[in-house]
Formats: structure tokens, sequence, C-alpha cells
């Protein structure tokens, strides 16, 4: 059992959620994108939000800046979390573009401005749970989705939402949040990806 609740925080960790977000929305938005687009956006999603901050993480390592992949202080957080909304600011003007695709565009936002705001409680020497900041903003998105296009999604969202609270509960068995850093990472997860939604219908 103690085992079995340990898989969560690694197969749910946050830096899949932005590749799994882009994923959903080329396989469940009625619009037309031609094949080649899709391979291209989701290689350099996969490359900028996952091959890049392992790689990142891994040079931490290696100068003792961070021990853990799950970033267990606030300290570790610092410089992964700075780097991380580079990386953003990088696919927001060069690999996602606003007039092509506006939603996703506008949950990349979504993510940068939760990025900036986990990174504002590191420098309060706090931390919240960036597994469910990653979860429920892609929750967000997924409602919002399902919304804007009128499409049935309620299963994925149930799937999403039952991931979520096995992940919640396996940071809590390792001991790694509190209930009120859980709390905080579902708000500056989910918060942001509704706000943007207001963009959209500008």
């Amino acid at each position: 059992m103690n085992r079995f609740l340990k898989y969560p925080s690694y197969l749910f960790h946050p830096l899949w959620m932005p590749f799994a977000g882009t994923f959903i929305y080329f396989l469940k938005v009625p619009r037309f994108f031609p094949e080649g687009i899709i391979k291209a956006k989701l290689m350099a999603i996969a490359i900028m939000t996952l091959f890049i901050p392992i790689v990142f993480f891994f040079m931490l390592r290696t100068l003792n800046q961070a021990k853990s992949i799950f970033l267990d202080t606030p300290q570790e957080r610092k410089w992964p979390l700075l780097f991380y909304c580079v990386i953003q600011l990088i696919i927001l003007q060069y690999i996602i573009n606003r007039f092509d695709f506006m939603e996703l565009y506008h949950f990349y936002k979504g993510i940068l401005i939760s990025t900036l705001i986990s990174a504002a409680f590191v420098y309060f020497k706090k931390k919240i749970s960036l597994h469910l900041v990653g979860l429920t903003g892609l929750v967000g998105f997924l409602i919002i989705l399902s919304y804007f296009y009128k499409l049935n999604m309620i299963p994925h969202i149930a799937i999403l939402m039952i991931i979520t609270g096995l992940t919640a509960t396996s940071r809590l068995h390792m001991k790694a949040h509190t209930p009120g850093e859980l709390f905080w990472g579902i708000i500056v997860g989910f918060i942001p990806q509704i706000l943007v939604f207001q963009l959209w219908l500008i």
C-alpha cells in the first residue's frame, strides 16, 4: 500500500501537464490542423517543457542546488521556477502563437501566471504543491475547452479529478506537503486558467 501511494507523485509529475494539455487540445478541439503541424508542435513542447527542464535539474543536482526532482524545499525551487518562467515566455513568443492556437496560447499564459505565483511563494520561504498546480491547471483548461466548444469532456475531467485526489493523497502520505500547501496548489493552478478564459472572449 505504501509503495502504491508513492506512484502518483512520480506518474503525475507537474512537468507532464503542459504536454498533456497540448496533446488533449489537438486530439479534442474541432479544428483542422495539418498532421505535420501537430507533430512539430508536440515535439517542440516536449523538448521545452520536459527534456530541457530535466537537463536543467540534473545540472542543478550536479551543483548541489537540488536533491530531488520533487524540489522539496523552497530554496531548491528558486532557480527551476524562474527557469520555467523563461521557458513559458519562449513558448508564447515562438511556438504557440495567439492567432493560430488561441486557446492553447492562453493555456500557456495561465501556466506562466501560476509559475510566477509559485515563485513568489518561494521568496517568502513558502512552498505549495506543484503537483496540484499542474493537475488543477489542466482540469481548468479542460473545463474551459468543454464549455467553449460545447464538448462532452465530463469523463476526462472526472478521471483527472480522481488522479488529482490520488496525487494529493500521495503527497500527504510522503509527508511532502501540509493540507494548506495542497490547498494553495489547487488555487494557484486552477484560478489563473479561469481568469485567462476572459481573454478568449476579447
